[in-house]
């Protein structure tokens, strides 16, 4: 019996430790038949050079996900930084990250950071290097310290994805794992890939494990109840969410009676610009592996599936559209991905939204198609917008994307059909040299905005740019790297109008004190604005520049700091030369609690408004924002969040304009008036996590937005601002995550 017992234990040593205990500490039994990571190099700067760090790392695929471990030498003359971070918060701190592509395919990729204080950030990677943190996943993680070393566990479950079926019992996955150096902001990476260049995703490597899959029913009920101290109103609301994952093919999610509570704050924004202001998107149906949905194109923010569409203002005026249900699909098929996407708003006016997602990968490419719908009752249209998209990635260091686009829109009986195509080509050279070469063409006919975000259609665009990354500084530079990038562009409408001829020169620059800097210039010749009035003419603009410098420096003993100026000379007639700055500095109480404070100031001597038809009024503006806020971080499940924005804007008329019919503005005796605006927007969010991804929230929140036909001085309005009352909510939001 003694003999067959220690053939047994024998037997087991022997065989891969199944089970990992995630607690921080590394121990050889456990990670036994792992994958094993030292060859880190240095990614920030980008360099290539053998990490100056000792960096170890193992991977490990068991019944119960992915495992990751991580062992960090740090000696003592570099010191950590032991900042509690809030989820998601962005915080140049200590830190490891595990990317993972679970299908190999560079297509989606997933982030999970981990932060030496057991902070976490989470996010996903699609279009090679686009990040976004609205994602959050379920995961296990923990962190320790022994004398000059620091260690990481991390824990990701096959369900967290929908992935494709192995071969043979084996899934060949792409890997990318990082540290992150606070103090210093240096970035050792294995393999030596770089998100700052145009391929990220595509060149993790390759690692083969053992397949697993693992299926998983999560009902998340939720119950919310605010009451409006103004209106004097009350609202009680509950509903579900629902994850459902069969197997490792297959997810299901689905939400019932949705009510968004506002527990995430937008950043105040005054446009009295022609374009669209766009938000991103926190409510978690709508985060949950959205990857697969993105359709963007190189326009800023553009993209064919925009969620804040659903539940967004109702047709009609009344308020934010109401959801009753709404219900996603992701899949794989062999070499196919698939998605499916169905919400209905409620009642007569509510709006049916509904898209499908199509992609096939190859060994060099991939190729999609996506197609989008809305009914819009209220307005008797009916939007339907179809989308190819196409990479090839013909070497290691030439990457092209191709976008084709086309919408089809029926109002009222009548068919609207417009077209765009977008191709980005990116080319890596020797000696940190690349170029750039980028083409956009959106029709004037083109419209996605029913379901999607265009800033604007009617935009012929291409540029040449070039970029030269310098990283060896000497050991006395302030600097560790500059990344120069020198640009030629042209803008046209799709009628041949020439908008804009541009010559740009940037640097973005990393510091050795872990911060970074960031410089912008732009010269502009002389052009015209197709969009200023709202489709009544063109503005004929001169020659103008403008100039932008911005710089971070990460927490030193109890302070961080950031601030930022700009100036330009936009505008016809007596410009003079606008120009803004802002200044945050964020004090550390502890570790854990911090309070930042930051002044914007602006001054624009011509800001150019429309006023109707074809008059532009020119104003003299002037405007301050006071931002402020604290965040505690109250232990590993509590979190206390003050956020107050106030804004106070003055605008004193200078002249009246009207354009002939080429664009050139005129003096009038038209009469315009001043004005000014205020705005707040104060909040008080406490969160307690009662188990991942389960939490309650009491918020308090309190806002309001004026604007007055006359003027009054900026600080005397930005004062006034604190009086602002237009509502003064409290709510309370209870949700559970039940796994089955």
């Amino acid at each position: 019996m003694r003999t067959l017992f220690c053939l047994v234990f024998l037997c087991a040593l022997a065989m891969p430790a199944w089970a990992i205990d995630v607690d921080g500490h590394i121990q050889p039994e456990e990670w036994a038949g792992a994958e094993h990571v030292t060859d880190f190099r240095v990614v920030d700067p980008l360099t290539g050079a053998p990490s100056p760090y000792p960096t170890q790392a193992w991977i490990l695929a068991t019944p119960e996900g992915l495992a990751i471990g991580f062992r960090n030498t740090q000696p003592a003359s570099v010191p950590r930084t032991y900042r509690r971070t809030q989820r998601d918060e962005d915080a140049q701190v200590d830190r490891v990250n595990l990317m993972v592509d679970f299908d190999g395919d560079g297509r989606t990729g997933y982030n999970f950071t981990l932060t030496i204080t057991d902070g976490i950030t989470d996010a996903t990677i699609t279009n090679e290097h686009n990040f976004s943190k609205d994602w959050d996943g379920n995961w296990k993680h923990a962190v320790s310290e022994d004398g000059d070393t620091w260690s990481a566990e991390m824990l990701i479950p096959w369900y967290i994805a929908p992935m494709r079926k192995g071969v043979d019992g084996k899934r060949t996955m792409g890997i990318y794992l990082d540290r992150v150096v606070g103090s210093t902001g240096e970035r050792l990476a294995w393999p030596a890939a770089s998100y700052t260049r145009p391929r990220f995703l595509s060149d993790f490597s390759k690692v083969t494990v053992s397949q697993y899959s693992q299926s998983l029913l999560a009902i998340t009920p939720f119950a919310v109840a605010s009451f409006d101290n103004v209106a004097g109103t009350d609202h009680k609301d509950a509903g579900a969410d629902i994850v459902w994952k069969p197997n490792g093919q297959t997810q299901l999610t689905a939400t019932i009676n949705p009510d968004f509570g506002q527990v995430e704050s937008d950043d105040l924004v005054v446009n009295f610009g022609a374009n669209e202001t766009f938000y991103s998107d926190k409510r978690p149906f709508f985060t949950e592996n959205q990857g697969l949905f993105e359709f963007t194109t190189p326009s800023d923010f553009s993209q064919l599936l925009y969620t804040r569409r659903v539940g967004g203002p109702a047709d009609d005026g009344s308020g934010p559209g109401d959801i009753t249900a709404a219900v996603k699909l992701n899949g794989s098929l062999g070499a196919y991905k698939y998605g499916l996407f169905v919400a209905q708003e409620a009642d007569d006016i509510g709006r049916s939204f509904s898209a499908m997602r199509l992609v096939r990968d190859f060994d060099e490419q991939n190729v999609g198609l996506m197609v989008t719908h809305v009914d819009r009752p209220y307005l008797g249209r009916a939007a339907t917008v179809f989308g190819i998209d196409h990479s090839w990635r013909p070497t290691a260091r030439i990457n092209v994307q191709t976008r084709l686009i086309g919408s089809d829109i029926v109002e009222q009986g009548q068919t609207t059909r417009g077209s765009g195509a977008t191709v980005v080509a990116d080319l890596d050279m020797d000696h940190g040299w690349r170029q750039q070469w980028l083409a956009m063409h959106f029709g004037d006919s083109l419209q996605l905005n029913d379901f999607g975000y265009l800033s604007r259609a009617n935009l012929d665009y291409a540029h040449y740019q070039l970029t030269q990354r310098i990283t060896d500084l000497p050991d006395s530079s302030a600097y560790s790297s500059h990344e120069w990038r020198y640009r030629v562009s042209g803008t046209n409408n799709d009628h041949g109008l020439a908008l804009q001829r541009q010559l740009r020169l940037s640097r973005q620059s990393t510091r050795r004190d872990g911060g970074n800097e960031f410089a912008q210039l732009n010269v502009n010749a002389p052009g015209h604005d197709d969009r200023l009035l709202r489709g009544n003419g063109i503005v004929r603009m001169g020659s103008n520049f403008n100039a932008y410098y911005e710089r971070f420096r990460p927490r030193k003993g109890d302070w961080e700091l950031f601030g930022n100026v700009a100036a330009n000379n936009s505008g016809f007639g007596d410009r003079g030369i606008a120009f803004s700055a802002m200044f945050k500095p964020t004090y550390f109480v502890s570790d854990a609690f911090n309070v930042f404070a930051s002044l914007y100031v602006e001054h624009t001597p011509q800001w150019l408004i429309w006023q109707h038809d074809n008059l532009l009024g020119s104003f003299d503006e002037r405007a301050l924002q006071f931002d402020a806020g604290a965040n505690w971080t109250i232990g590993s499940r509590q979190e206390l969040r003050v956020k107050l924005q106030a804004l106070g804007l003055d605008a004193r008329t200078r002249q009246a304009w009207r354009t002939q019919p080429d664009g050139t503005p005129v003096a009038t005796a038209d009469p315009i008036g001043d004005f000014s605006v205020r705005n707040l927007g104060f909040q008080v969010r406490y969160r307690y996590e009662l188990a991942p991804l389960s939490d309650l929230y009491v918020v308090y929140g309190r806002g309001g937005y004026l604007l007055d036909p006359f003027s009054q001085d900026a600080p005397a309005q930005l004062g006034d601002s604190f009086s602002l009352r237009d509502s003064e909510q409290l709510l309370v939001k209870l949700s559970y995550r039940f796994e089955l």
